[in-house]
């Protein structure tokens, strides 16, 4: 009895102990990447964001968490200079006006201990709209290098960018669905 009492109570202590732990994306090793027709079918373009921040709250015992992510849309790189310039113009992100982009969302569907989906709100060209994204691979461990504890995920995601307000090339027959393929990672805060 003394034993099972014992357990009971380590348990319980365990689990008052549980709480919410917060991430830092890791910039170095964040680049939200997508892909967009050109001219309705003829090719696909390939671009990713160099400059990302934001955190990640996860509650394991809980299966709960969220995502905030914010996103400098000048620092986009589709490897072409005068394309990267023409889509910050005022034409498509206008990045002036508009100098950051944001995703806020709740960890959903955990299984085995991993979220694989995250429900939220994607903020782009000054409007906000639901977006979700489907997590392929989540895993949590300690960095060999640092020995901190890092989370990773890949995600991905469709969107349509005239929903955004985004809607050049429309005229010319371009597909405005924009695909979001997204590898994250995040250092244990603290």
């Amino acid at each position: 009895m003394k034993i099972a009492l014992t357990a009971v109570l380590a348990s319980l202590a365990g689990s008052a102990l549980a709480a919410p732990v917060t991430y830092e994306i890791d910039p170095a090793h964040t680049y939200p990447s997508f892909e967009a027709d050109h001219m309705g079918g003829l090719s696909i373009w390939r671009g990713k964001f160099e400059k990302t921040s934001g955190t990640i709250v996860l509650d394991r015992e809980q299966g709960t968490g969220t995502v905030e992510v914010t996103v400098d849309p000048s620092s986009i790189d589709f490897g072409h200079q005068k394309l990267n310039e023409h889509v910050k113009s005022g034409e498509m992100l206008d990045v002036a006006k508009y100098p950051t982009a944001t995703f806020k969302g709740t960890l959903a569907n955990f299984k085995n201990g991993a979220p694989t989906e995250v429900q939220g709100e994607l903020t782009l060209h000054g409007v906000t709209k639901p977006v979700t994204l489907t997590i392929k691979q989540f895993l949590c461990k300690p960095n060999p290098m640092t020995k901190k504890e890092v989370c990773g995920a890949d995600a991905s995601g469709t969107f349509n960018r005239s929903d955004f307000g985004v809607s050049y090339g429309d005229k010319y027959g371009f597909k405005m669905d924009v695909k979001l393929a997204i590898q994250v990672e995040a250092i244990r805060a603290g």
